[in-house]
């Protein structure tokens, strides 16, 4: 009888476990896998600052659209680190490997050394699993007197995966970096850029 009673109480108890657990959680990052530098490096260092993103998306779960008005918070799949410093290391990461210098931010340097700052607001991100990973962004570009401000907006087919989302959000980000790159090229040489 007691062996009976401990038997249906092990049952219980995993029984009860089993149905606390939880499906594992996926991390996801916006950080392209890393490329070489480019041969010919450029004679200026940049210094990406700390990125906005607007707050109904910056949350540690990926958070999809859902028609005109609905969003999902999914909490089984989550950003590696903040969004913004997701965004602000992918961004960093495009604009070094297009421009063959490094991001210097945070990082003491010479007195001497010219620096193009990097400012990128991100005011929309959409996801849609299945449609689009939208970006838009104002940003603006600036060394010594020289600046210029512009906005993107980018939109990539997602795919039908958590993983093909993030993978169009990396596109999407590779695009307006290319923007960026070549505001940041002018400004670097004493011309304002002429956005796109």
């Amino acid at each position: 009888m007691i062996q009976t009673l401990r038997l249906a109480a092990a049952v219980t108890l995993l029984g009860t476990l089993a149905a606390c657990s939880s499906a594992p959680t996926h991390f996801h990052t916006l950080i392209p896998p890393s490329a070489g530098l480019p041969p010919a490096a450029a004679p200026f260092l940049i210094d990406v600052q700390a990125v906005g993103v607007p707050p109904q998306v910056d949350q540690p779960a990926l958070v999809l659209r859902q028609g005109a008005s609905g969003i999902a918070v999914l909490d089984g799949e989550r950003w590696a680190s903040p969004l913004g410093d997701e965004i602000r290391g992918a961004l960093a990461a495009d604009l070094s490997t297009r421009l063959g210098t490094h991001d210097v931010h945070g990082l003491p340097r010479g007195k001497d050394a010219k620096v193009v700052f990097v400012q990128f607001d991100v005011r929309r991100f959409d996801s849609e699993v299945g449609g689009n990973a939208t970006l838009e962004a104002s940003w603006s570009v600036r060394s010594g007197d020289t600046a210029s401000t512009c906005a993107s907006r980018v939109s990539e087919p997602a795919g039908s995966s958590y993983d093909s989302l993030v993978d169009a959000h990396q596109r999407a980000l590779g695009k307006a970096a290319d923007q960026v790159a070549g505001a940041v090229r002018a400004v670097a040489g004493g011309q304002v850029a002429t956005c796109r």
